[in-house]
């Protein structure tokens, strides 16, 4: 792709030179960027629905073969094309990979919500799902409770992931050296200032909280706020996103179980929707 980029800039500049001397001749073809032609080959292999070579695609996309040579190439190397033994191209593996990803997205957010409203309804809470987004965890979606009690940790919100129980339960299936590794590069010091910081301590809690399926904090990151949290975890056994509870942290006192077989509950019901769930 980079000699097409060069031969861009290039037409780029001389269409500017030519323009600036007032030249009569017919304007360069508008520039097309690198990515404007790696999707441009996607989408005709997506629309004919079959296998083309590259000089089909350079006619059909208005390329110069060159250009297409070089992006087809690239594309070959990174997986996302594949070149059979006639020199024809079609779609590659990593393409297939990134659609399913996309796909148990929407199904999982999509489920995960029926099921937060159920629970929300169940136990009259605010019900949140998280995800993780680098080092840190995101509410991706959230029921309120029906009483007074406010929550501060609203949609988009983010927080580091050793301040929250859904934090431990999203890395809980990474290998012990790189859960250390992720806790020693993140782990923050809370407001309440009781959240845990050690990165061998949080590593092995959100082991065992994994294997749990539960995790409880209270007090770590606000006063009087406790949240009670299950994994949903997928056929490999990564923790994909969890379903918690939000409330008062002497509610958890009062009714620990209640609470955490709900969540638990709740979990399973989304991982078997997903086709998910496996025998534990």
């Amino acid at each position: 792709m980079r000699s097409g980029v060069t031969v861009h800039d290039m037409d780029a500049r001389t269409g500017a030179q030519a323009s600036d001397a007032g030249d009569d001749r017919p304007a360069r073809r508008s520039r097309v960027s690198g990515i404007d032609r790696m999707l441009q080959i996607l989408d005709q292999l997506r629309d004919t629905g079959r296998p083309a070579t590259a000089y089909d695609l350079a006619h059909s996309v208005g390329a110069p073969l060159s250009t297409i040579y070089t992006i087809v190439d690239d594309l070959v190397g990174k997986g996302l094309l594949v070149r059979s033994e006639d020199g024809s191209i079609w779609l590659g593996p990593r393409l297939y990979h990134y659609g399913l990803a996309y796909e148990r997205s929407i199904d999982l957010m999509a489920i995960a919500k029926e099921e937060m409203a159920d629970l929300n309804r169940q136990l009259g809470e605010t019900i949140q799902i998280c995800g993780r987004d680098a080092d840190m965890m995101v509410v991706l979606a959230m029921a309120e409770g029906r009483d007074h009690f406010q929550v501060t940790s609203r949609v988009g919100s983010r927080v580091p992931l050793n301040w929250v129980a859904s934090g431990r339960l999203l890395v809980g299936h990474l290998p012990d050296e790189e859960r250390i590794a992720l806790f020693r590069h993140c782990a923050r010091v809370s407001p309440t200032g009781r959240a845990e910081t050690d990165a061998e301590t949080l590593a092995s809690q959100s082991a065992a909280a994994l294997r749990d399926r539960l995790s409880i904090q209270a007090g770590e990151s606000a006063y009087a706020v406790a949240c009670v949290a299950a994994p949903i975890v997928d056929r490999e056994g990564a923790c994909n996103a969890t379903i918690s509870v939000v409330l008062p942290d002497f509610k958890v006192g009062q009714a620990r179980e209640r609470y955490a077989d709900a969540v638990r509950e709740a979990a399973r019901r989304i991982e078997t929707r997903l086709g998910w769930a496996r025998s534990r």
